[in-house]
């Protein structure tokens, strides 16, 4: 499954700019960096679904948004899941 990670994580406080560390260190585990906050990653269902639950553990849901953008290669076509606000 081919998957693009974006994010934009609130770094006005120490604990946000450790938070977008964090989230970065996640991605780049799974996948490889395109962009400042976005990577393309290569990953299992089983992984993807690890993936996002660690990214879980990491944002501030109120102040953080991620996005994973799934591309089916077969179709052409990208679906959009939303995790956090």
């Amino acid at each position: 499954m081919h998957i693009l990670v974006t994010y934009d994580v609130d770094t006005t406080s120490k604990e946000g700019a450790r938070r977008l560390r964090h989230v970065a260190k996640a991605c780049i585990d799974y996948g490889q960096r395109v962009q400042n906050s976005v990577f393309e990653c290569e990953v299992t269902e089983a992984q993807y679904c690890l993936l996002i639950e660690r990214i879980k553990r990491i944002i501030d849901m109120s102040l953080d948004s991620v996005r994973f953008y799934i591309i089916n290669k077969q179709t052409g076509i990208l679906k959009m899941k939303i995790k956090s606000k």
